[in-house]
């Protein structure tokens, strides 16, 4: 679909792209929401942790709609997840007060909430993710 480079401001951008691109698929504002907040956590993510230290790189996200699913594709050329494997995505304990709470441990978890057939690999020196999104819309 498209590929921009891995910065934060670029991250916007392209968020602010996929939406308009996928204006024509006619789809729930709930359904977009959704489809940002995955999108813009994973992206986030990318920039954050896989270019990290200096790294650069771009970040290239691809799209497949399909009946009631949109399905992703992010590959970036960072550094690998520990282990090579996914965050759980577990909350923090909330048993503390509202202003000791962690600012990080929400993303994964709206993620894996949002978006389903989670696939990560790591091939030729690169980060595949690879995700599902159930919409209303798209046929």
């Amino acid at each position: 679909m498209f590929e921009f480079p891995g910065e934060n401001l670029s991250v916007r951008h392209a968020l602010a792209q996929l939406r308009h691109e996928l204006s024509s698929l006619a789809l729930s504002a709930d359904d977009l929401g959704s489809i940002e907040i995955v999108l813009g956590e994973v992206l986030n993510n990318v920039v954050e942790h896989a270019y990290c230290e200096g790294a650069s790189g771009s970040i290239h996200v691809s799209c497949v709609p399909s009946v009631h699913v949109l399905r992703f594709k992010v590959e970036d050329q960072g550094v690998m997840l520990p282990f090579e494997e996914l965050p759980e995505g577990e909350l923090p304990s909330f048993d503390r007060p509202l202003a000791a709470l962690p600012e990080g441990g929400f993303g994964w978890y709206l993620v894996r909430n949002l978006a389903c057939d989670l696939v990560y690999q790591r091939r030729e020196h690169r980060n595949i993710l690879a995700f599902s999104i159930p919409v209303e819309g798209c046929a």
